[in-house]
Formats: C-alpha cells, sequence, structure tokens
C-alpha cells in the first residue's frame, strides 16, 4: 500500500522528486565540502601548534634569555598599562631567580648593581615609551656581565606584539676582552720600549720587506739623510746616500735576499764636512714565520778610527819588521791563510832556503815539506800526523808558545810561535846548540861539585844573598841529626839557627846565644868561632863571605 502511495506520488508529481533528490545531493556535498575544510583546518592547526613548539623549544635551547612585556590585542593608548610581564627559563636560570619564569621585572632589576639598574630601568621607559631600541653592557651583584639589548616587536602592518630585552650572559668574553686589552698593552708598552732602544742606538737601523722597500728606521737613521720624519723616510724610500751617489745597502740588500745570508761591505760618507767610513751589514731573514717572505735588518758601524788604528798599526809592523829584519834572530811570519808575508836574511840562512823561493810566499805546509827534504826537521814516526798538528796550532795557539826542535844533526833551535793580531802566526828560531852545550857542562861541573862536598867529612852549608839556604851537604846530616826536608824547605838563617835549639837547652838564654851566633854569621869580620853543646861535643864554625853575596858555614867537631 506505501509502496503503491509513493509510486503515485513519482508519478504524480515527479519534478517534485527530482528537486528533492538534488537537494540531497547538494546538501551532502556541502557536507563532504565542510568535512573536508575542517580536515584542512585541523591539519594547519597541527603544523602551527608544531611550529609554536619548535619556536619555544629555540628559544628555550638559546643561551640567551629574555623578558618581554606582551600587550592585549585590542588596541591600546598606554603601553605601559593593560600588558602582560613573561620571563624566559633561561633568564631565570641566568639570574637565579627565585619564582623562575614566574618573575616581574622588578624581580630583574634587584640582580643589578644598583647604577646598572636605574640605567637599565630608563632604558626600558624609552623603549617602551618611545620605541627607542637599546644595546649596552651591564653588571650584576654577582660580578657577571650581561649584555642587553632591546626593541619593540611588530608584525609587517604595524601592529605591536611586545617589547622584548634579550640578556646574554658575556663574564667569559668580557675577561677575555680584558685580557686581551692587557696583553695588547703590554705588547704596546714593549713595542715602545723596542723602539726606543732601537731609537737609542748610536747607529743606524732599519728594515727592508721583500721589495727591498724599507718598512722601518731608527731615529739615528734620520742624521744620514735629509728627511724631516721617519714617516716621510719611510713613504719616500730615502736611502742613505754614499760618496759614490749610490745607495750604501740596497745593492747588498739584494745580495742578502737572493743568497739568504749575510752581505757586508765598507762605505765612505761625508758627515760634517768629514770623510768617514762605514762598515754596512745586512742581515736576511724569514718574515712573518714564512719561508715565502725575506725580510733583512740592515745596520752601519761608525770605522773611522778603527781604519785609523789598522793603518797605525800597518806602519808600527813594518817598522817593527824592519827592525826584526836587523836582527841576527831568525824571524818569519806566516798570515791567515798560513802563506809566509815576511821574512829576514837570518831565516832562510838559518834554514837554508833559496830567497826566489821565498819571494813565491809559499804556505807554511810547503815549508814543512821543504826543510824536511833537507832533514831540518826533528825525526818523526808520522810525518803526515805532524804537520798537520803543526797546522793545528794556527787556530789553537791564543799566547806565545816556546819548544824545541832536536834536529838530526845535532843542533837544536829555540822556536817561539805568537799570534798575529790579523791573523796567522809570527816565528822566531834561535840556534841554541852552543848555549844547551855549555849549560849541560856547567850542570856537570856543578854535579861533581856537589858530590865532592857530599864526601867531605865537615858540614859544608852556603845561604844565598837572600837568606835562605843555597846548599848543604849530608855531612849536616849527621852532625846535627837533622830532617833533611826541613833543609828541602830552604829555612832563613834565623830558622836554621833555631833547629839547633834542641842542642842548647845547658844556656840560660837562648835567644841571647841564638842572636850571637848569627851575628858571627852575618860579621864580615868573624871568621870562625866555637860552640860547645849539650854532649859537649865542641863545633868550630867558619863562616866567610863568597864574591856573589852568598854566606858559606863549615862545621867542624874538634876532638
Amino acid at each position: 500500500m506505501n509502496q503503491n502511495l509513493l509510486s503515485d506520488m513519482y508519478y504524480a508529481a515527479p519534478e517534485l522528486w527530482y528537486t528533492i533528490w538534488f537537494v540531497f545531493a547538494l546538501l551532502f556535498f556541502f557536507l563532504f565540502y565542510l568535512a573536508l575544510c575542517l580536515l584542512k583546518l585541523k591539519q594547519k592547526v597541527y603544523f602551527l601548534n608544531r611550529d609554536k613548539e619548535r619556536v619555544i623549544e629555540t628559544l628555550y635551547s638559546s643561551k640567551d634569555g629574555y623578558f618581554a612585556f606582551i600587550y592585549p590585542d585590542e588596541k591600546i593608548n598606554d603601553t605601559r598599562i593593560n600588558n602582560s610581564e613573561y620571563c624566559s627559563r633561561r633568564l631565570a636560570v641566568l639570574l637565579n631567580l627565585p619564582d623562575g619564569i614566574k618573575s616581574s621585572f622588578a624581580d630583574v632589576l634587584k640582580s643589578f648593581c644598583k647604577d646598572d639598574a636605574k640605567k637599565l630601568q630608563k632604558y626600558v621607559e624609552l623603549l617602551r615609551i618611545e620605541s627607542l631600541p637599546f644595546d649596552d653592557n651591564f653588571l650584576l651583584k654577582s660580578n657577571s656581565s650581561l649584555h642587553l639589548s632591546g626593541c619593540k616587536i611588530t608584525d609587517t602592518s604595524g601592529n605591536v606584539y611586545c617589547d622584548i630585552i634579550w640578556f646574554r650572559d658575556i663574564s667569559y668574553e668580557s675577561a677575555q676582552i680584558t685580557e686581551l686589552e692587557a696583553e695588547c698593552k703590554r705588547a704596546c708598552n714593549t713595542i715602545l720600549e723596542l723602539n726606543d732602544i732601537l731609537d737609542n742606538f748610536a747607529y743606524p737601523i732599519w728594515m727592508r720587506d721583500e721589495q727591498l722597500k724599507l718598512k722601518f728606521v731608527n731615529k739615528k737613521y734620520l742624521d744620514f739623510t735629509d728627511a724631516n720624519s721617519k714617516d716621510d723616510i719611510l713613504n719616500s724610500s730615502i736611502e742613505i746616500i754614499g760618496t759614490n751617489n749610490e745607495s750604501i745597502s740596497k745593492n747588498i740588500a739584494a745580495k742578502a735576499h737572493l743568497y739568504i745570508k749575510p752581505q757586508q761591505h765598507s762605505a765612505t760618507l761625508v758627515v760634517d764636512g768629514s770623510r768617514k767610513s762605514y762598515d754596512v751589514i745586512e742581515t736576511p731573514f724569514h718574515a712573518e714565520g714564512t719561508l715565502d717572505k725575506i725580510y733583512s735588518v740592515g745596520c752601519m758601524f761608525d770605522i773611522t778610527k778603527l781604519d785609523e788604528l789598522k793603518c797605525n798599526l800597518k806602519i808600527h809592523q813594518n817598522a817593527h819588521l824592519e827592525i826584526l829584519g836587523a836582527l841576527g834572530t831568525a824571524f818569519a811570519v806566516f798570515n791567515a791563510q798560513k802563506k809566509l808575508s815576511y821574512y829576514n836574511k837570518s831565516f832562510a840562512s838559518l834554514w837554508n832556503l833559496d830567497e826566489k823561493w821565498l819571494e813565491h810566499q809559499p804556505s807554511y805546509a810547503m815549508f814543512l815539506d821543504e826543510i824536511r827534504e833537507k832533514r831540518l826537521l826533528p825525526e818523526v814516526p808520522d810525518f803526515t800526523l805532524y804537520k798537520n798538528d803543526e797546522m793545528k796550532d794556527f787556530n789553537t795557539i791564543l799566547l806565545p808558545k816556546e819548544d824545541l826542535l832536536h834536529l838530526p844533526d845535532e843542533r837544536t833551535f829555540r822556536r817561539i810561535r805568537a799570534p798575529q793580531p790579523n791573523g796567522g802566526l809570527i816565528f822566531a828560531f834561535e840556534d841554541v846548540t852552543d848555549r844547551l852545550a855549555t849549560r849541560r857542562a856547567y850542570n856537570a861541573l856543578i854535579s861533581v861539585q856537589k858530590e865532592i862536598l857530599d864526601n867531605l867529612s865537615d858540614c859544608v852549608i852556603i845561604f844565598g844573598s837572600n837568606g835562605r839556604l843555597l846548599f848543604y851537604n849530608k855531612a849536616y846530616l849527621t852532625l846535627w841529626n837533622c830532617k833533611e826536608i826541613f833543609l828541602q824547605n830552604e829555612p832563613t838563617i834565623a830558622d836554621f839557627i833555631e833547629s839547633q835549639k834542641s842542642f842548647f837547652t845547658n844556656y840560660d838564654n837562648w835567644n841571647e846565644l841564638k842572636q850571637d851566633i848569627i851575628d858571627h854569621i852575618s860579621s864580615f869580620t868573624t871568621k870562625s868561632f866555637d860552640l860547645v853543646r849539650n854532649d859537649k861535643v865542641k863545633i868550630e864554625v867558619v863562616s866567610s863571605t863568597l864574591s856573589d853575596g852568598s854566606i858559606m858555614l863549615t862545621y867542624k867537631k874538634v876532638i
């Protein structure tokens, strides 16, 4: 029945049903569209929340803290009212605020020193009223340093969101800056001291870069140029000009840079109307710790007096050599290159050398080879080693050295070697064969005389002119029971007589007896006197003065 009714209604008014179905379809599509928009809106809200969380977490992870004055969404007339305050978590930790993120701006101000708190409060008032940003450093009561920067946050349309103040802990940076400033000050003071040192040197000093351009000069450099200041010299590269109208140092500086070795030469300048000699030195070095940059440091020394001294020394040397040439002693001079630079006729005669050969300035090694061929050198097992030792003496002898050369022909030469001021050695040779033979004969004679005196039964004592014992024979040791070591120390006459004291203890006044004995020994008139010892031995003492002023005593036991 119902089905028939619906069928009748459909056939009675089909347009009405089409309209109903159309409305239902339109409503379905509208609801589907709303569901789709809602889904997109939820998705957008989801991503907005994620962006918000990301921004919040980013702010939380920042090492900077912040404090914000947040304005309401409606229009405001007074920025000091109707706003809320927000303290970030990082700021609460940074300032150690007891109320954490609920702390007010007044709580923040309490963490600063009094003067800095007032300054910060003034900055914030200007920011909120006149929108003036600020950027400054502040000091906390805990002595920590903070860098604060404040600004107003608005959107592109000019709507105000908040006033925010960023807090950054710069204690470490401040300490580093303070340390660097102190280090910079020390470095500046060091530079000033070094400049003072260089400026007060008595001679000019300069430095060149890799293009040989002057980078530094000291104050003394100005005295050798027409420049008014060091800056003028550096800006115009003003060189010190010698008498040849060229720079005294630029050419050798180029060589120093090329060979990376110090270069030196002499230059002549006219200073205050006088010609003076200078020694110029350029020393290269690796600049800025790199191998590519080669700089050089130059200096100039006044050697005018030194040249005069060298000239005078040369004159005196020539005069001395002329005197040496006239002497009978053989002299020769070998220079720093170990070549013969001077000899006299006695030298050529002593070694039987050809003067034409000597005029060619042979080396000392050639001289040794020549006299070895003539068998005029001491016989040595290794001549090469001997010659090398002789050549080394040119570098080791600092004071005059004397030795003897015993030649194969039984002659003996006395040799003296002394250093020469300009390098090399001066040699002096003297034939001392006869002198040594005479000395040996004299020593043999003295030895014979000593043996004769030692074999005498009488005691013989000799005192020199200085009053000290010169000689004694063995008979004295036996007669006076004396230790030989005492006599070997050369006692005086008083000490000698004092050693005999134990043999005269029977005398009441020893000092008087001792003085009497000394007077008799020293007297020119007393020839002999007797002494009686404790053991009843009577001794005859004979005193005589020798031709050289010595005193000879003889002790003879009287039977």
